[in-house]
């Protein structure tokens, strides 16, 4: 299994990405702890963790607390001896659906901050383990991508754009530590829009029409990737990011 012994901290795991992450990790073998804002869906991942026969705890906080965040990561660290991956996965931005001359700076900005506090506290906490443990991968969201024409997204870009900067200078202050920074970059994900929302056919439509395999990356695709940059077959790979966006954004 990639990720045996390896303990793994997933903030978001009770959303749809975290979650599907949070279940391959522990089948490959990571002991998962969930953190989140809400209780249920975060019990209802670590039950279907433990009803598979992996590990699983989960914690109620909000990641941008800085002091729970920390509190967190030491108490993990300290009940089972390291900390060995860090994957911040909690939402940040719904789009406004209006076009950014419309917005409020504030409505713009807010996105960017939450995604860029709770991407350093995260990673700030986990760092400082990993460091003494001279090992250790902190993986990122999202990736930079060129703006979806048509589409008003406030500011979810930036947002993205900030976190990849923030996580090229982590991995350049960190990388002498043995510790591995890295981002997961993908396209849209179909899975995760609801039925209810307004339009989904079009935008799914429009995802993988942007893709040079007719396909966008399945949850399970997402975990999959995350499952090995997290592990030490990867060990070699830093201040980059998995291209998993089907060919819609090419390198």
């Amino acid at each position: 299994m990639l990720l045996e012994g390896k303990t793994a901290v997933i903030y978001g795991g009770g959303g749809a990405i975290g979650s599907a992450v949070a279940r391959t990790f522990a089948r490959e073998g990571a002991r998962v702890f969930l953190a989140g804002r809400t209780e249920p869906p975060l019990e209802k991942v670590a039950a279907d963790i433990r009803d598979a026969g992996g590990r699983a705890e989960m914690a109620v906080f909000d990641a941008l607390d800085e002091q729970a965040v920390n509190e967190h990561a030491d108490a993990v660290a300290t009940q089972t001896g390291s900390l060995d991956v860090s994957f911040n996965l909690i939402s940040f931005c719904e789009a406004p659906g209006m076009p950014l001359v419309d917005l409020a700076p504030d409505t713009v900005l807010e996105p960017v901050s939450v995604a860029v506090r709770s991407l350093m506290l995260s990673a700030r906490a986990a760092a400082r383990h990993m460091m003494r443990q001279r090992s250790g991968a902190i993986l990122v969201f999202g990736g930079y991508a060129d703006p979806w024409t048509g589409y008003y997204l406030g500011g979810l870009q930036a947002a993205f754009q900030a976190q990849e900067a923030l996580r090229r200078q982590l991995a350049s202050e960190l990388g002498a530590y043995g510790v591995r920074v890295i981002s997961l970059q993908t396209g849209g994900i179909a899975e995760t829009l609801p039925a209810w929302v307004e339009g989904r056919e079009r935008i799914v439509a429009d995802i993988e029409a942007r893709t040079m395999l007719g396909r966008s990356a399945t949850l399970e695709d997402v975990g999959n990737v995350a499952a090995f940059a997290a592990s030490d077959r990867a060990r070699s790979m830093t201040a980059t990011a998995f291209n998993i966006t089907g060919g819609a954004e090419v390198d």
